[in-house]
């Protein structure tokens, strides 16, 4: 392996140091890559930088990169996705939302350049991200296209292809929190499972208010799954829909995939839906599709993730209420939560949080009502002094 040296350099008009390395790859070539730092040019910074590149040229050397390694960006992109679905390190979900970013956004933007693998830097990181933000691909999407880069990086410095990951230096675009979601309060709550009755969507509908389920948990629930003797439920499978649909015996994270309780009236209703699957089966014994799964059609075909945003869509619109994603049914149940009395704590462990962080985004959204019913008792009050 040829040493690896290196020096630090600026560029016009640019306002960050750079680090140049220089080495002779296995085909003999002399190679001067630029790597782009975050330490400033004016100031006092010259020293800092000096340290930096020194750090990464220990890097090359002591982890003995092997520079005869030609394989090219894109290439080894492509076979690290294919390797990790093949040795089930993703699940197949997983896989086709990566294999989508890929196809896409990551190989349009690389494939021009033809670098190999130990050529990337964090510069043409910087490069992918500011192709790829638009008014369409906000900035939270591109850090998750960084993600999958990072792994996929990560990997080639396992393998000694490159001495550190270029995604870990890199200035990420800021994230930036959802405040699309909306919530229904308690009284829409009971308006919504009133108006649903009788609706395609109604056992979809009530187990996701109760438990507050993600769509994937609540159309993955199988009557396997429940256990009437000892009333309760296991949430350990999800039906996603992608490119196309997955079924898969896992959920989000460790949190998700727990045992709930089932109360009296979710088991009446959970009975009468299976004697009604029952009476539909009769009715169409040669064309009904029994596959175990609780939220189904009349035909006893699955429901569709699509279906459930769609419909619901139209059933709101249809009953004059307010419109909401159905993944706010979810963000609705924790706002129910909370009016019964029940503090963060419980309501992350009921609707299985991995990171309490998450429950408290939650509260703060919930906490405007409380905090407008202030604003307007303050406002009364300095009425009454004449303010």
């Amino acid at each position: 392996m040829t040493d690896v040296k290196g020096c630090v350099a600026v560029k016009k008009g640019r306002p960050y140091y750079f680090i140049v390395l220089d080495y002779v790859d296995g085909q003999g070539e002399r190679k001067r890559p630029w790597i782009k730092t975050d330490i400033l040019v004016k100031g006092n910074n010259k020293r800092r930088a000096n340290a930096r590149r020194d750090e990464v040229v220990a890097e090359y050397n002591s982890q003995k990169v092997d520079l005869s390694k030609d394989t090219l960006f894109v290439d080894f992109m492509t076979q690290w996705l294919e390797m990790s679905k093949l040795n089930l390190t993703i699940a197949a979900s997983t896989y086709d939302g990566y294999k989508g970013v890929m196809n896409k956004h990551i190989l349009p933007f690389f494939e021009p350049l033809k670098l190999r693998v130990r050529d990337v830097t964090p510069g043409h990181i910087q490069q992918y991200i500011k192709h790829t933000l638009s008014p369409k691909v906000s900035g939270n999407t591109v850090r998750n296209h960084l993600a999958n880069l990072s792994k996929c990086l990560e990997s080639a410095v396992k393998q000694n292809i490159i001495a550190f990951n270029p995604v870990k230096r890199i200035d990420r675009p800021k994230k930036k929190k959802f405040t699309g979601a909306k919530y229904y309060n308690e009284r829409q709550i009971e308006q919504l499972l009133d108006i649903s009755k009788g609706d395609p969507l109604e056992i979809v509908i009530l187990l996701t208010v109760f438990y507050g389920l993600r769509r994937s948990e609540v159309l993955g629930i199988k009557w396997n799954a429940i256990d009437f003797e000892n009333d309760t439920m296991a949430i350990n499978h999800t039906v996603v829909q992608l490119s196309k649909e997955y079924r898969e015996d896992s959920t989000k994270n460790d949190a998700s995939n727990s045992i709930v309780p089932l109360t009296n009236n979710i088991v009446q209703r959970l009975k009468w839906w299976r004697t009604q699957q029952e009476q539909h089966k009769l009715l169409q014994p040669n064309d009904y599709i029994d596959e175990g799964y609780v939220c189904t059609q009349i035909d006893g075909s699955l429901i569709k993730p699509h279906y459930v945003s769609d419909h619901f869509k139209l059933l709101l619109a249809k009953n004059n209420m307010p419109p909401i994603r159905f993944h706010d049914l979810r963000h609705s149940s924790a706002g129910y939560l909370k009016h019964l009395g029940f503090d963060l704590k419980d309501i992350q462990v009921w609707l299985r949080h991995g990171d309490i962080s998450t429950t408290m985004n939650i509260y703060v959204h919930l906490n405007m009502d409380a905090k407008r019913a202030i604003a307007e008792n303050l406002s009364q009050r300095f009425q009454e002094f004449g303010t």
